[in-house]
């Protein structure tokens, strides 16, 4: 596995076709990157319960709030908590390129947000091997939609991911390392849409580079 490299040059805010040196020198750094770091995470799949705050996983100590939630799991009796990071080996590979070239950081930087993108899908298809033939649900993050960031500690202490994966929020609710993302995913009998496509539900929508230039990314 490698990061994708067409995520790659959204992340770069790439618009059409790009120019072939930048292609390659995005595939080369993307390479090297899967050649030397792999994204680690951690799941826990708790019971469901639908309250009248929102859905609350059971033993986890989180309520997730919201109509995204809400929708997402109206059908789902569990959910699991997913978090992947590139940990701070990244982040130390990432501030030596910034000291030496910029140009080759910032692609970097857009290979990172793809690889872990990678490794989340690599959770997910563990976790639906794991429970089929059920089915899973999208999976959304807090800051996406309406469901709030204010959950990233309750969400990362029901992992324990400071401690599995070395991963610690600022005041903000930002992640360190920065390359680290959270997820839910809900688990159900029945077959599930897909619900979260579409500028409506991304948390960037209000600042999003594409659709200031009158277009959209692939989701």
């Amino acid at each position: 596995m490698e990061p994708n490299i067409e995520e790659v040059l959204r992340y770069l805010s790439v618009r059409g076709e790009p120019p072939e040196e930048l292609r390659a020198q995005a595939e080369r750094i993307a390479r090297e990157l899967a050649e030397t770091l792999q994204p680690k995470y951690v799941y826990r799949v708790f019971p469901l319960e639908h309250t009248a705050e929102g859905a609350a996983l059971s033993g986890g100590g989180v309520t997730l709030t919201g109509d995204l939630a809400r929708k997402m799991l109206q059908s789902c009796d569990a959910a699991a908590l997913l978090c992947c990071t590139l940990g701070m080996a990244f982040e130390q590979r990432l501030r030596a390129s910034e000291r030496r070239d910029m140009g080759k950081a910032v692609i970097l930087d857009a290979c990172g947000s793809a690889w872990v993108e990678v490794g989340c899908d690599a959770a997910e298809r563990e976790i639906a091997e794991r429970f089929a033939p059920r089915y899973l649900t999208d999976r959304f993050s807090p800051g996406y939609g309406d469901l709030p960031l204010s959950l990233q500690p309750a969400v990362l202490a029901a992992l324990d991911a400071e401690r599995r994966l070395g991963i610690h929020l600022s005041d903000s609710f930002l992640m360190t390392p920065s390359k680290s993302v959270t997820a839910v995913i809900g688990i159900s009998d029945e077959p599930q849409p897909a619900r979260v496509r579409g500028c409506g539900y991304c948390a960037m929508r209000e600042n999003c580079d594409y659709r200031k230039g009158g277009t959209r990314c692939a989701v």
